[in-house]
């Protein structure tokens, strides 16, 4: 089979090979680019912070269309990388890129380690957190842009069932909340704010920096709060509940379980 080479021509002569016609006529999803990494400024709960992130760019190409033209991915991100970007105006780049590549829809997701400075509990030492986090924004079916936020969250859960049949002890293990939630409002949403409440819900929170003393209360702490995978997921589905800035979400919990040879896993979907 043929294609059309009628497209036209720039200026400096060369012909301009995905403008071709294609006379196979299908249309293609999603086409674009992925996994490459840039720097990146952050903005979140009135702070900026300079990372590393992953992009991902891909729009529909129709099906009289031979290629998409690949470098415009790369020259938007170039041209965003001195910008200060932020679940607020994230949809903004999304945006521009299907002007760009004179496409109707597409997706961007940008996945980075996301950090905040917690003090240790009683010492009140300084460390770095991190966390990894992905901003997306696609085009819905009713044309409108929407901004999803995945969050994953490490936590400690200590089992209620170990403490209850135990004579001293009980077994804990790491957890990790993983949050995919639909903004309802991106101009008020923060990052930080999702990651205090749902480490909240655990029975314990991970810090970097611990002395005897921190580590005292935080073992202490979690030996109070027992938390099998149901009760936490439970009690951070009441928080994406009760926050006004998602109108959906998917919610997983997952405990690397310390004393057996799984994980147990649970799973909560809002639409």
């Amino acid at each position: 089979m043929t294609n059309s080479t009628d497209a036209k021509k720039p200026e400096n002569g060369m012909p301009d090979v995905q403008n071709y016609e294609d006379l196979r006529h299908v249309a293609i999803t999603r086409v674009g680019i992925k996994s490459i990494r840039s720097p990146v400024i952050i903005s979140d709960n009135g702070q900026t912070q300079n990372t590393i992130a992953t992009f991902a760019f891909s729009v529909y190409l129709p099906e009289d269309r031979k290629g998409t033209h690949m470098s415009r991915f790369t020259q938007l991100l170039n041209d965003y990388r001195p910008r200060v970007l932020s679940a607020a105006n994230f949809s903004e780049m999304y945006s521009d890129m299907l002007t760009r590549l004179e496409s109707d829809t597409g997706t961007i997701s940008m996945e980075f380690p996301y950090f905040i400075e917690k003090l240790a509990p009683v010492t009140k030492l300084p460390g770095m957190m991190d966390y990894s986090l992905t901003l997306c924004a696609s085009g819905n079916d009713s044309g409108e842009i929407e901004t999803r936020i995945k969050l994953d969250i490490p936590v400690t859960t200590l089992c209620p069932c170990s403490k209850e049949i135990s004579k001293y002890g009980a077994h804990s293990q790491r957890s990790v909340i993983s949050i995919n939630a639909l903004l309802a409002d991106r101009d008020t949403f923060n990052c930080q704010d999702l990651i205090v409440s749902a480490e909240q819900q655990a029975s314990a929170q991970l810090y970097s920096q611990l002395k005897r003393a921190d580590e005292k209360f935080v073992t202490e702490h979690a030996y109070e709060n027992p938390r099998f995978v149901e009760d936490l997921i439970r009690e951070v589905a009441t928080e994406l509940n009760n926050n006004s800035g998602i109108s959906a979400y998917e919610l997983e919990v997952e405990n690397f379980e310390s004393i057996h040879n799984h994980s147990a896993f649970a799973q909560i979907v809002k639409q």
